[in-house]
């Protein structure tokens, strides 16, 4: 029979893991005690150890690249300011996560104190935060709201000839589009820690980040559809040449016929950003006006003019609607505003982080381990009190 070192030792050494092996190596690593972990990583990784009582940096820094070459860490030198962290999929997040930083603290003192300092940063994220989910409040036309996610699934209400019909995380508006439709309103609001998806009386699909809104009419009717935004929000916009789709937010608009673009217009950002992925896109301001094109990004900030940014690494526009977070050379700032407003925290600074970060992490991770994942870099730390991340000395 294969042991526990000898199992952690072949998975180690794949490239891929299923999903019985990830659960296993996450029970593993969750329930077994400290020395138990600390001999196995000792056989796995520190061959130097065997002829040394205490780990120097040079020895540390190798066992340490061994280990980031394990599990698929890519570093970049201190000198480029640029931290290269690794990615993180889907449900082997945790397991790696852990697994590295458990060896990486271990590594990283003297033999003879790992035990403790694993202690400390369990404690330090002993207030541990859970992500964020579906979690919406719909206000209808009379002013009477729905918290979506304590609603059932089903019809919800009737606004005008639109029922409105809740489906696992989605919304639907579906018009009979019999007899006069009086124009109503409904705004979709979307918390600290929450998402939503919303299809509209038109077939239209929009996707709420956290901390967003969007108001809209119950029927399409007139010349145009018109919605109004906050936060960020993707759409796939319906094609209708007769009926142009425009989104207002932060006194600019935008005029699409039909395409997919994403708009992000927090008011802790610094600018606002409109991003194109497929068909055009009018972005008009004070009148002034700027055609976009697929690929391309529209930013304004609170004071200019609209400026044009082509060849937009569109995937890591969208990560959020697709369930994660792509930091691509992204300062700490950046992301500590994105961890803010899908965990509902509060970021604390002690220092000034310079560095930049690039990593993928799936947005149902729980906090602390993508805290965990910003320390494997060495550049911060951190430790979770509440509902506050404090940045370390």
């Amino acid at each position: 029979m294969i042991n526990q070192s000898e199992q952690i030792e072949k998975l180690l050494k794949k490239p891929e893991w299923t999903t019985e092996e990830r659960q296993w190596l996450l029970h593993f690593l969750e329930n077994s005690d400290v020395p138990d972990l600390k001999e196995i990583m000792q056989g796995l990784f520190s061959e130097d150890l065997l002829n040394s009582k205490s780990i120097d940096p040079v020895i540390s820094e190798r066992l340490l690249n061994n280990i980031h070459q394990k599990i698929s860490i890519k570093q970049k030198q201190e000198k480029t300011k640029r931290v290269r962290m690794w990615t993180w999929r889907m449900a082997a997040a945790s397991v790696v996560g852990f697994l590295a930083l458990s060896t990486f603290l271990w590594l990283k003192n003297n033999s003879k104190q790992p035990i403790a300092q694993m202690q400390v940063n369990n404690k330090k994220y002993k207030n541990d935060i859970q992500p964020g989910g579906n979690k919406a409040v719909l206000t209808l036309a009379d002013g009477s709201t729905i918290v979506l996610e304590d609603a059932k699934n089903g019809v919800l209400t009737q606004q005008g000839n639109t029922k409105v019909i809740k489906q696992n995380g989605k919304l639907d508006y579906n018009s009979s589009g019999s007899g006069a439709n009086k124009i109503m309103y409904n705004t979709i609001s979307t918390p600290c820690g929450g998402q939503y998806r919303v299809e509209l009386p038109d077939g239209s699909e929009v996707w709420l980040n956290a901390a967003s809104s969007l108001r809209f009419p119950t029927a399409f009717t007139g010349k145009e559809r018109r919605v109004e935004i906050t936060g960020e929000v993707y759409f796939e916009v319906t094609k209708n040449k007769a009926m142009p789709f425009i989104v207002s937010v932060n006194g600019a608009e935008i005029q699409v016929l039909g395409t997919h673009f994403n708009v992000m217009a927090y008011n802790d950002e610094p600018m606002l950003k409109t991003t194109l992925l497929e068909g055009a896109v009018k972005f008009v301001k004070d009148g002034n006006y700027t055609m976009l094109k697929p690929g391309q990004q529209s930013q304004l900030t609170k004071s200019g003019q609209p400026k044009v940014v082509s060849d937009v690494n569109l995937t890591t526009v969208v990560a959020w609607k697709n369930g994660f977070f792509d930091f691509e050379g992204l300062d700490f700032e950046t992301i500590a505003r994105q961890l803010s407003r899908w965990y509902n925290v509060e970021v604390i600074y002690n220092r000034k982080i310079d560095d930049l970060f690039y990593a993928e992490i799936p947005k149902n991770t729980k906090l602390s381990d993508v805290l965990k994942a910003l320390e494997l870099t060495g550049k911060v730390h951190f430790e979770i009190e509440g509902t506050k991340i404090i940045v370390l000395p």
